[in-house]
């Protein structure tokens, strides 16, 4: 027999097992969807309907059953997708969102293709942990401790990113203390003499002579050198603007903005190159306003690797085969100094950056690059 109650009703089956029911709110007899073997647990599960009810909560029990499984379902279907989600899919996308110099993107990616897809890259992301970190760290080339080095802050990054949106729940990227995770110290750049830079100018190919000579005085970085056009160069006031830089990247070339928000800066020209300049113009800059001053033989950008391969067979040519595009850029900062330079306008020609305090305190006077750049013709004339 069932057992009246306030709210409800229990009633014990041939079983000895009881049964709990109660008529809910929309004058439908609900059952318990189990059978309980004390009154006990049968009242407790009629106490919880009742609160259900009272509380406005109160839905169906198979309602409430099909909701349960719906988010199971869901949850599921999100745990797989997670793991379907690896390293390498993961940092593609995280690489594509980010706003980036397309130098560093172009590092990014090949970091990417070269270091971690290979390996690591097909582990999903939220299974990857300090061990595999730790094994992948150990196959990386220790012969190249820069390379190695980028790779890992990458990874470190990347995982930085996939914990930020709470795709993981800690980054598993670190080290043991003891590990050095760190590049080949610098070397000492020593740069060329005012006679080694002619004699390095003259043994170029004739097209890339004014390349080399106004780099080693002027102090333009590659991407600002090859990008360089006659609309830049003011010969008749021996000034020029850089403004723009140009970098390589796969499918072709990328015109921007010059590395750093100082590297946009107008640049007095040593007086005793503007006949080199204005030859070099006549002979070899292309045509019109936006032709580039140091194009490739075809037309376009030079190449960063043959302008590298002249440079190199010129430099073993004069006794300095250490010497790289880049001690051009040495060479231009280290004359000035010697030229008397401040190190406010040694800092503003070459468009270097400082802390904030030092840019608060520090300021290139009026006329000094002017003054600067005749001095330089000064000493290469002597």
């Amino acid at each position: 027999m069932g057992r009246r109650r306030g709210f409800g009703s229990i009633r014990r089956l041939p079983s000895k097992r009881y049964q709990a029911s109660y008529a809910g709110p929309d004058q439908q007899r609900h059952f318990a969807p189990v059978t309980f073997e004390t009154v006990a647990d049968a009242e407790a599960w009629l106490m919880e309907e009742r609160k259900l009810i009272v509380g406005d909560l109160w839905k169906p029990a198979a309602v409430r059953i099909a909701e349960v499984n719906e988010q199971a379902r869901v949850q599921a279907a999100h745990r797989e997708k997670r793991q379907a989600l690896t390293v390498a899919r993961f940092a593609e996308d995280w690489i594509s969102q980010l706003d980036l110099r397309p130098t560093t993107r172009r590092d990014y990616e090949s970091g990417l293709r070269n270091h971690i897809a290979p390996t690591i890259g097909q582990t999903p992301l939220e299974l990857l942990t300090k061990a595999e970190v730790r094994a992948w760290w150990a196959t990386l080339d220790s012969g190249k401790p820069r390379a190695r080095a980028k790779a890992y802050q990458l990874l470190h990054n990347i995982m930085g990113g996939a914990l930020d949106m709470e795709l993981i729940d800690n980054n598993p990227v670190s080290l043991p203390r003891r590990t050095k995770v760190r590049g080949k110290r610098a070397k000492t750049v020593e740069s060329l003499t005012v006679d080694q830079l002619k004699r390095l100018a003259d043994a170029m190919p004739e097209r890339l002579r004014a390349a080399v000579l106004l780099a080693g005085y002027c102090g333009l970085r590659y991407g600002e050198l090859t990008e360089l056009r006659r609309r830049d160069l003011d010969l008749t006031a021996g000034t020029m603007k850089v403004s723009r830089g140009v970098v390589k990247v796969t499918g072709g070339y990328v015109v921007g903005d010059t590395k750093t928000s100082a590297g946009v800066r107008p640049i007095h020209i040593p007086p005793h190159l503007i006949p080199v300049l204005r030859q070099h113009v006549t002979k070899h800059a292309a045509w019109g306003q936006d032709g580039l001053i140091f194009p490739a033989p075809n037309g376009g950008h030079l190449h960063s690797s043959s302008f590298a391969r002249a440079f190199t067979k010129a430099a073993d040519t004069i006794g300095r085969p250490d010497a790289t595009p880049h001690t051009l850029r040495h060479t231009s900062v280290s004359l000035a100094h010697e030229a008397g330079a401040t190190f406010a306008t040694n800092k503003a020609r070459h468009g270097h950056t400082s802390d904030a305090m030092s840019q608060l305190y520090t300021h290139s006077l009026e006329g000094a690059d002017k003054r600067l750049a005749r001095q330089l013709s000064r000493m290469a004339t002597e």
